[in-house]
């Protein structure tokens, strides 16, 4: 009896020891495959070329466009009063320079009419960086795919090529309207190489083992990203060096530092010279490429909720930013010294902030959903906080830590969130999902312009929006499922395989 049993049991584990040697020589095949495409583990120089892409590359968004872009506008425009005494009479006979009174009237006044209607220098670049992204919407759906093969470094060179060169005759023109079309090609091409760049970690970090790439990813995001800061930070004091002109050449120093600021972005494409030319592409990916190609990251519902986080987390940044230098001009009306301590404050305290949180993050085995949280807290801290003491009398001590607390906030959200998403990336898949992070993360930073922008000097509307957009980030990390130990890459080679664990026992 127990023979009889033990025969007819024999073809049953032999079947299903076939179908374990089946899937283990796909799952081989399939990954022999990919870790052939994508090379090996990245050298020094490779590493250290894309961090200095992020150097080069950062303060486009941070400060090219939403500080120095609206500064040259703002010299085009003529006043039609004395804004001298308007401005007193707003504030409450506060005593400042009529240098600095001009500067925020300039920035802040509706002086540009089109067909109708008024825009002030600030809300000019928002439309401009508007028509930016509407234009870049076709064209990284077109390179979504290509992204994963050969021609990724190609992408990054050429579009930082088109960016450099629009930055180089923005004070040729002097009229408002060119403006349009300049700001645009530059948004245009910093979303596309930010795409790109993206990329590139992806691929390198998929060269390592899969136990080591969270931490690593993590690494080469928080250094990258302290970096960034440092360029960011170079760009804002030489913009405030130039400021301190006479009010004449105002308009041809800032051009100078438009040209200097296009030609550090131009040393970023050595990076494509340190880089591999890793590709991803795959068999079932060349199946999959079709006109709506982006649309598989809906297949990922807990990737879209860690996009809208991003969203969530740049809008926040850019509308406390914004609305915070706006207010420390127009409202507080300090020295123009403190003006500079608060940018190095917020662009120089990530570079030491942000490398000392890796080994902490560690310490606290805390994944890239938690450090977003975190990040949105801090946010949340330094909005609440200007929102609750906005009629106060700021030191200028006060604003240092507030840039201070924001500076971190702001550091951890933008090196976590690229992260974040690439942990749902699906190995061949890694350009859709990184050309929908571009994307997402320069709307968010546009509409938090514009919103600091349309209530200037209004601390309590902009602070309070950044709040309320913080605190719906944190719900949505919380409560969307996002954890990278759930994360549906790690299923993604079975859904290749075509062959998953159900199936095998079946067999």
């Amino acid at each position: 009896m127990d023979q009889a049993s033990t025969i007819e049991a024999e073809p049953s584990i032999v079947l299903h020891s076939k179908s374990k040697k089946v899937v283990k020589s796909r799952e081989s095949s399939f990954n022999s495959e990919y870790e052939g495409s994508i090379g090996e583990e990245p050298s020094r120089y490779e590493v250290w070329g894309w961090y200095l892409y992020e150097f080069c590359s950062y303060f486009v968004q941070t400060v090219l466009i939403p500080v120095l872009f609206p500064l040259i506008i703002s010299q085009l425009q003529i006043l039609p009063k004395d804004p001298v005494q308007d401005w007193q009479n707003n504030h409450h006979g506060m005593v400042c320079s009529d240098k600095e009174i001009h500067l925020y009237t300039a920035l802040t006044k509706r002086t540009i009419s089109v067909s109708g209607s008024n825009f002030s220098s600030l809300e000019w670049t928002s439309i401009a960086w508007a028509t930016g992204l509407t234009i870049a919407i076709p064209i990284l759906s077109f390179i979504s795919f290509h992204l994963n093969s050969q021609f990724q470094t190609l992408i990054t060179a050429v579009s930082t090529s088109i960016g450099v060169f629009f930055c180089l005759p923005a004070g040729f023109f002097k009229t408002t309207k060119i403006f349009i079309p300049y700001i645009a090609f530059i948004v245009l091409a910093t979303t596309v190489a930010s795409s790109s760049h993206t990329h590139h970690l992806a691929l390198m970090v998929s060269s390592f083992k899969k136990s080591k790439t969270q931490k690593v990813s993590s690494f080469y995001s928080l250094l990258a990203t302290s970096f960034g800061c440092l360029g960011s930070a170079i760009i804002s004091a030489f913009i405030y060096h130039m400021l301190r002109e006479a009010d004449d050449r105002n308009l041809y120093t800032l051009w100078i530092v438009s040209i200097f600021s296009g030609l550090i972005w131009g040393v970023g494409i050595l990076h494509v010279v340190t880089a591999i030319n890793r590709t991803s592409v795959s068999s079932v990916s060349l199946m999959n490429r079709t006109m709506f190609y982006p649309c598989h990251i809906f297949k990922h519902p807990k990737a879209i909720a860690a996009l809208f986080g991003v969203f969530l987390s740049s809008f926040t940044t850019m509308c406390i930013f914004t609305g915070a230098v706006l207010f420390i001009v127009g409202n507080l009306c300090i020295r123009p010294l403190h003006l500079l301590y608060f940018w190095l404050t917020y662009f120089l305290i990530p570079l030491i902030s942000l490398p000392l949180l890796h080994p902490l993050q560690q310490l606290l085995n805390a994944n890239s959903a938690k450090m977003k949280i975190i990040g949105l807290l801090l946010s949340m801290l330094s909005s609440g906080f200007g929102f609750y003491f906005w009629n106060s009398h700021w030191k200028w001590g006060h604003i240092l830590i507030f840039g201070g607390i924001q500076s971190i906030g702001s550091g951890v959200l933008h090196a976590f969130g690229r992260v974040l998403v690439l942990e749902y990336a699906p190995t061949g898949k890694e350009g859709v999902f990184c050309v929908w992070y571009g994307w997402i993360r320069a709307a968010g930073l546009c509409l938090g312009f514009t919103v600091a922008s349309v209530v200037p000097g209004q601390i309590k509307t902009s602070f309070g929006v950044a709040f309320v957009a913080a605190l719906v980030g944190i719900v949505v990390l919380l409560f969307g499922n996002v954890d990278h130990n759930n994360s549906e890459s790690g299923s993604n080679g079975n859904d290749n395989l075509g062959l998953d664990s159900k199936e095998s026992v079946s067999v």
